[in-house]
């Protein structure tokens, strides 16, 4: 009976030991350092939920900045509301419009055709130097302009492309029309009761270079009034920060700006001669 009663144990603690060192050696089993693998990244399932937990709030921050960071890369680098500040394009654009412009049109080779509406910076044509001011107010009204919640800087204007490199664009003829080429421009997109210009010039646009003009012409500030500038008051290709496509704000002016068909009759430049790069005459 003892011998039978030591038997038994010795074969529990036996298998008790067998069992132990299947458990061990299962433990290193192929699936567990699968499992161990799906879940080494722990920062990032940390992170996850940070940003999905915490709360309505803490996601509907998330989601706002989020959105805000999308709204800008998109602003910077593909379309741009842009506030119209003032009446120097009217009636084609009214101050408080919103247009969206297209800052991918002259990326791939394409340059501003006559008739264009674009946005350029007048740094170095327009102005001197870009208006000094606070860093911070600075950052925060240039966010605010990338989503048209503001004016634009100072330094940014919206004028119609008139004349571009080689074209001489003069006023006017002897019924008052301006002339690029030698051919007249019937320009219907001006302000009822506006001329095309009271001040009369003559200037072969250099190349590389675009003149641009308002359409409220007697209340825009435009190539014209640069004249006896650097570059005779024309703009730099290179500063045009994209083309005006769309009026989307306010929602009754929504619509497509066209360029005009009067100007597919002018001719290419080198058709008149006469007038030197910037050269001007009153």
């Amino acid at each position: 009976m003892d011998t039978e009663g030591q038997l038994t144990e010795r074969d529990r603690a036996s298998r008790s030991s067998t069992e132990h060192e299947e458990r061990s050696r299962s433990s290193h089993a192929p699936g567990d350092a699968a499992e161990e693998t799906a879940a080494a990244p722990r920062p990032a399932r940390r992170a996850l939920g940070w940003l999905t937990g915490g709360g309505p709030w803490r996601r509907a921050g998330v989601v706002t900045a989020l959105s805000a960071v999308l709204v800008l890369l998109v602003s910077g680098w593909v379309v741009q509301p842009f506030l119209i500040p003032s009446r120097s394009m009217e009636n084609t654009l009214r101050p408080g419009d919103r247009v969206l412009v297209n800052k991918l049109a002259y990326r791939f080779g394409d340059d501003p055709r006559r008739g264009d509406v674009v946005v350029f910076d007048g740094t170095g044509s327009f102005l001197g130097e870009k208006p000094s001011g606070n860093p911070v107010t600075g950052v925060l009204r240039k966010a605010a302009a990338a989503v048209g919640l503001a004016a634009p800087a100072e330094s940014d204007y919206i004028k119609r492309v008139v004349g571009v490199g080689g074209d001489r664009v003069t006023c006017c003829d002897k019924r008052g029309r301006i002339e690029v080429n030698g051919q007249p421009v019937n320009e219907h997109y001006l302000r009822p009761g506006d001329s095309p210009s009271r001040v009369p010039f003559d200037i072969v646009v250099p190349e590389g270079r675009l003149w641009v003009m308002g359409d409220h012409r007697s209340a825009s500030r435009d190539s014209r009034d640069h004249l006896g500038a650097p570059g005779g008051g024309t703009v730099p290709v290179g500063q045009v920060i994209g083309r005006a496509d769309w009026i989307a704000w306010p929602v009754g002016r929504w619509s497509r700006l066209e360029r005009p068909e009067t100007f597919a009759r002018v001719p290419q430049p080198g058709v008149m001669h006469g007038a030197e790069p910037g050269g001007a005459h009153g």
